[in-house]
């Protein structure tokens, strides 16, 4: 079985999400978490959170990618377990028993995600279409024998190999115009 864990490529998360998540956490869509708002007044890093953010089950922290990743019967269990308690604390569920059934539909719902090798990142995008939060998933995989990039990293374009080399002179230009 396969499920999805918080994954941080760089800081960016730090900057961008309200709370961010710690790598690794298990990790659930979360749109839920924006129930009991209206996510169409989100400004800031609430905004940024309901519209690229994966809920991590530990800290309810925000993460842009998640990992699907190998796991077990008993880590199933343990990550509804965990997200039937935060239900309860945090989203106002009424009981453990119902808490515990809606987290096993968000746990098999990120399962659902999962239909890849691991290693592979996924990405979450949301947003508001006729009065409902409409998500759209998207998965990134390392090129072959290479590991995961920084985020933000450049990287050579494939079929560019004969482009001239240009080299941008910053201080000749501020000489030239100032």
């Amino acid at each position: 079985m396969k499920l999805l864990r918080t994954i941080q490529l760089d800081a960016s998360d730090s900057f961008i999400f309200e709370r961010p998540a710690e790598p690794g956490e298990w990790a659930v869509s979360g749109a839920f978490a924006f129930g009991r708002s209206d996510p169409a007044n989100l400004q800031g890093k609430a905004r940024t959170g309901f519209r690229a953010g994966f809920l991590g089950l530990t800290s309810l922290g925000r993460s842009t990618l998640a990992q699907i990743v190998e796991a077990s019967e008993a880590d199933r269990r343990g990550a509804v377990e965990m997200l039937a308690n935060q239900l309860v604390t945090h989203f106002g569920a009424p009981d453990h028993a119902t808490a515990r059934f809606a987290a096993d539909e968000e746990i098999d719902f990120a399962t659902s995600l999962c239909g890849h090798s691991s290693g592979t990142l996924v990405a979450v995008t949301r947003r508001i279409e006729n009065g409902a939060i409409r998500e759209e998933f998207r998965t990134l995989r390392p090129r072959e024998g290479v590991g995961h990039a920084r985020a933000f990293e450049f990287l050579e374009v494939v079929g560019e190999e004969s482009a001239l080399d240009e080299h941008l002179d910053l201080a000749g230009l501020r000489g030239a115009h100032g």
